[in-house]
């Protein structure tokens, strides 16, 4: 019987009907980018100091400006507020007494002799932006800056949950099925958080739209993957990532437009609405649709598409199955990961590398947003490296091989992050280049574990060992922003430091890994664990379906 990937290279591999698919699924990936790094814009964090009832007046009475006004007012300002006591403390004095000096008003109110002393911000804090966050909002500064670290991680924990839910929903209802519901789910969260009144309600719906919003992008991953030919799909499945960096772009230009969180979050809600659209210009994947049994649906859509292609289907072509392999009877268990020793290095070193992609990935991105001089300017400049990151994967793959690319892409950002940490405050263009080498170089690192992941897994085990490995990319997300913001008190590029130690090792235990350039997919353990010993293979011929739980950019 023929297979679809047989009736694709007569009616079309990616001809007009799959570039169709193809372009309305990367706008999906485009709106995928405010949930994942929304919080470097929803949750920006301004130059800020203590409110002090009374200062405003006899700042206006003494006829100070405002560095002077700073100077005497706030606890060891040195000109920038870089200080913990000149954000989070305030002298316990009443600024509203009478006769107090222009000259030395601490003098004058305190004496000269012992040191004035210091308290919390009992009547909140002056934020140095014409806009607003969450963080200006909800005064999530100081003792309360750890509830920023929070607002991120709830999404990534809802990612890590989510992904294995939908993956289900997936493969169990279909891919169209799966992506609408969520792409509903994704807009109804959407409009919630630019409406609800509390930090608490903020974060729970933030949760679930991580719960939704991974596996919506993911099922579109799917998708497109699974209605090419098999020479497109791994070009494709890169694109559809290169379209979410289109989306940083876009995102960063609608962020500099709308300083105020709440309407920025709603300006990229609003547009996803037009996703629901979907219904009408999207199939389901005739894939899943074998994979069920119903070949009639499936048919139907493939003379569509030769339709759509203005190809004509030979006649003999009246069926469409897969092949089923005798190691798909197999029941996959957990302990199958790491019950052989290729099997088990495979495993461990694609789990580190997945957690370390993350870590690196929305760690430079926070980084970045944290220490710019210009927060659009330099996000900007960080988005437009994944271009050529993406280029250069598609350009060495099949040319160099997997693995020196991979294991070179992570030395590189870990050594730009050590650079970026090295290099002195006052070259900041330098340390700008250098951080968006590292981003550059984390980008090529975690597209490429996307797929290499799945080429050094037997069939019958493809999918667990992909869904298990790739569930630490949004454990590293949970741990992330804890790394940034907690770190940045300590040393502000202590984070690089730690990005410096994690990427070089993920650059090192990649030259363990085996090289898959050439090869076919490994069927049984036994193909895995004699991969180092074989030479390539060409002559067999292999169908490879696209599973679940696929997926890229965490």
């Amino acid at each position: 019987m023929p297979t679809l990937d047989d009736i694709l290279e007569h009616v079309g591999e990616f001809d007009r009907f799959q570039k169709q698919i193809f372009f309305v699924l990367c706008l999906l990936s485009a709106s995928f980018t405010p949930v994942y790094v929304g919080v470097v814009f929803f949750g920006f964090t301004p130059e800020h100091r203590c409110f002090s009832p009374g200062v405003a007046e006899l700042s206006q009475r003494c006829g100070w400006n405002l560095e002077e006004q700073l100077n005497h007012t706030v606890p060891q300002w040195d000109g920038h507020g870089a200080s913990f006591s000149s954000r989070c403390r305030r002298y316990e004095v009443d600024w509203n007494t009478t006769g107090i000096s222009c000259t030395d008003p601490l003098g004058s109110l305190w004496g000269t002799g012992d040191p004035v002393p210091l308290g919390p911000c009992r009547d909140g804090w002056v934020y140095d932006s014409p806009g607003s966050s969450i963080v200006t909002e909800f005064d999530l500064v100081c003792e309360d800056s750890w509830k920023l670290d929070l607002f991120q991680s709830s999404v990534n924990a809802g990612f890590f949950i989510g992904s294995l839910n939908i993956g289900y929903i997936a493969d169990r209802f279909g891919r169209k099925f799966c992506l609408l519901t969520t792409i509903v789910a994704n807009i109804v969260c959407g409009l919630l958080l630019a409406f609800v009144p509390s930090y608490l309600w903020i974060v729970i719906i933030r949760f679930l739209q991580g719960l939704v919003s991974k596996g919506c992008w993911t099922s579109g991953y799917i998708l497109v993957t699974e209605v090419v030919g098999p020479q497109y799909r791994r070009t494709v499945g890169i694109l559809y990532q290169a379209a979410f960096s289109v989306g940083l772009l876009l995102f960063d230009g609608l962020a500099y437009a709308l300083p105020h969180w709440r309407w920025l979050q709603l300006t990229v809600t609003l547009p996803t609405c037009f996703l629901l659209l979907y219904y009408w210009c999207l199939p389901e994947s005739p894939r899943w649709l074998i994979s069920q049994g119903k070949n009639d649906k499936a048919m139907k859509i493939v003379r569509n598409m030769a339709k759509k292609n203005q190809k004509k289907m030979p006649s003999h072509l009246k069926d469409i199955k897969f092949e089923e392999e005798d190691c798909g009877k197999q029941n996959p268990s957990l302990m199958d990961l790491f019950r052989t020793p290729q099997i088990r290095k495979n495993t461990l070193i694609l789990m580190y590398n997945w957690f370390t992609s993350s870590v690196l990935y929305q760690g430079l991105i926070m980084h970045m947003g944290m220490a710019a001089e210009n927060m659009y300017l330099d996000f900007l400049y960080s988005a437009l490296v994944e271009f050529p990151a993406a280029f250069i994967i598609i350009v060495t793959i099949d040319r160099v091989g997997r693995r020196y690319p991979w294991a070179v892409s992570n030395l590189v950002a870990g050594a730009a992050c050590l650079a970026t940490a090295l290099i002195p405050e006052d070259i900041h263009w330098l340390k700008v280049i250098t951080a968006c080498i590292g981003r550059m170089g984390i980008t090529m690192a975690f597209e490429m574990v996307c797929f290499v992941n799945t080429e050094l897994y037997p069939t019958y085990i493809r999918n667990l060992g992909v869904m298990v490995c790739s569930s630490l990319c949004d454990i590293g997300g949970v741990i992330a922003p804890f790394i940034v913001y907690r770190l940045v008190e300590i040393w502000h590029d202590l984070p690089l430091v730690v990005f410096t130690v994690l990427g070089l090792i993920a650059g090192g235990l990649v030259l363990l890994l085996p090289e898959t350039k050439g090869r076919v997919l490994p069927e049984t353990v036994e193909d895995v664990e004699n991969f180092h010993r074989q030479s390539a293979p060409t002559a067999k011929k292999i169908y490879l379906q696209v599973q679940g739980s696929e997926i890229a950019h965490g």
